[in-house]
């Protein structure tokens, strides 16, 4: 059995204004109805795989345990970190928990935005590394290129690939093209995938060898960390002091017990827009559209509406990219593609809040979008989830009027409390303590109107913390000392 490692990070830059900081990409459906982050789930579920364990922060797992749930997956432990710390010490935060059961435990560690049509190709060559992980060997999986690409590292080979694994010589960072066409031309190099397989065993001596100082401090993370929500949180001191480093950088380009499988089938990691479009299939005039799009007399061109009652329309483009949201709109040339992280920079130097926070924000209870934002009122959409509650709590500045569209509403007002169906309303006056859940089997649907001389969602006064919300179960308990059923 086969567990997968799910990396669930990232500041989601490069797919800007689509993905952002605190929703990036792999939470997105952006090919197809399902996030990238369910379909690699999906991709790794079923006969030989143990529900995943996922690495994520606090914002993100909610996010990571609703969306295993919807696509039918068990969700196994889900691991959170105190602060990004790149990938070296996420993978052996998950060495150590997964060893703590059962030391020879295959670990499958795999990014989350990859696009990989043939999943039953990549579970064959998945496989055939199993015995050398087995044997005590790092396997990493490399892509067969198919163009001279400066966005990705490589991997150099001896020789010409083979079909099963084969010996590492070297990892190389993104190269200029000249470079590229070079070892496009050689035959004997691949992309570097991020896609790891060896025992807990293997990678935990492999971090005493090579970075014993990351090695100790996570050991003391996991040892302290403690159970919130049904998530583990690792403990935030010894986390804070551990170095931000890439797996490559802290072990695999000093381990001599490398081995690489070659992946010959389609694969992209929708590293940019122009990735997007590529994979979307463009007609015969290298245009694609999404609904909501026009395009006339356009030419290797992508048109992409994130809002419903958002038209875009393109005439007389070429080789241009329009993408827009409710609240940000980017054009420009696809050239351009691989600079979409300039953009976030400039943005962020100004203070543009579209920079990193889309309008939707998501939240243990479900989420809330701004519709309106005015001087003294604003207007917005809450959709609640089955089961779930809002915090019980009171403003300084502001009143609420709420109004349920659908579903039903328990809402608690001082010591009065009472259902609201659909189309009826409650006025929730400044300093009232309330509190709004969703007692039904169905998401509730409210739109609520604040009006005051502060709308911020600092005025706030908590009277329940979150780890005493009544939440969705839907994840698993993992008690400290103990593993969660595999």
């Amino acid at each position: 059995m086969i567990t997968p490692v799910l990396l669930s990070g990232g500041s989601g830059s490069r797919l800007w204004p689509l993905s952002r900081k605190n929703y990036p990409k792999q939470f997105v459906p952006i090919i197809g109805e399902q996030s990238l982050f369910q379909t690699t789930a999906r991709r790794l579920s079923g006969d030989n795989f143990s529900p995943p364990l996922v690495l994520t922060n606090a914002d993100f797992r909610f996010i990571v345990a609703e969306q295993l749930a919807a696509t039918g997956i068990d969700p196994g432990p889900i691991l959170i970190e105190p602060d990004a710390r790149n990938t070296a010490p996420a993978i052996l935060a998950a060495a150590l928990y997964l060893a703590r059961h059962e030391p020879d435990t295959l670990m499958l560690v795999t990014p989350l935005d990859h696009v990989i049509p043939d999943a039953k190709t990549f579970r064959s060559t998945i496989a055939s590394g199993i015995p050398a992980a087995q044997s005590g060997k790092l396997v990493t999986f490399g892509i067969t290129p198919t163009h001279a690409e400066t966005g990705y590292g490589y991997l150099e080979l001896a020789g010409a690939p083979a079909k099963g694994p084969e010996p590492l010589c070297r990892f190389i960072e993104k190269p200029d093209f000249t470079t590229a066409q070079k070892m496009l031309k050689a035959g004997n190099y691949l992309w570097n995938a991020g896609v790891f397989l060896f025992t807990a065993r293997t990678i935990i001596a492999a971090f005493e060898t090579h970075s014993p100082a990351m090695a100790a401090l996570v050991k003391k993370a996991i040892a302290r960390a403690r159970p919130d929500c049904g998530f583990l949180r690792l403990a935030a001191e010894p986390w804070a002091s551990i170095k931000a480093i890439s797996i490559d950088y802290a072990v695999m380009e000093k381990a001599d017990n490398l081995v690489v499988v070659p992946f010959t089938a389609e694969w992209s990691d929708l590293g940019c827009w122009n990735a997007i479009w590529q994979q979307s299939k463009p007609d015969a005039s290298g245009t694609v559209t999404s609904n909501n799009a026009t395009a006339i007399d356009c030419t290797n061109t992508l048109l992409r509406s994130e809002f419903e009652g958002l038209e875009v329309v393109g005439l007389g483009l070429d080789n241009i990219m329009a993408i827009a949201m409710p609240d940000a709109v980017l054009v420009a040339d696809m050239n351009r593609a691989q600079d979409i992280k300039q953009i976030v920079t400039t943005l962020k130097k100004k203070g543009i809040r579209q920079a990193e926070i889309l309008p939707r924000d998501h939240r243990p209870w479900g989420w809330f979008e701004t519709l309106i934002l005015a001087d003294r009122f604003q207007v917005k959409q809450l959709v609640v989830n089955p089961g779930a509650a809002l915090s019980l709590q009171s403003h300084f500045h502001r009143s609420e009027h709420w109004t349920v569209v659908s579903g039903t509403a328990k809402v608690t007002i001082d010591n009065d409390i009472r259902l609201l169906c659909e189309d009826q309303s409650v006025y929730i006056p400044i300093g009232v303590v309330h509190q709004l859940e969703n007692p039904g089997k169905v998401p509730m649907v409210l739109i609520e109107v604040q009006t005051g001389t502060y709308l911020g969602e600092d005025d706030i006064i908590r009277f329940k913390t979150e780890e005493n919300r009544q939440t969705r179960q839907i994840v698993l308990p993992v008690p400290i000392g103990k593993v969660a059923p595999m």
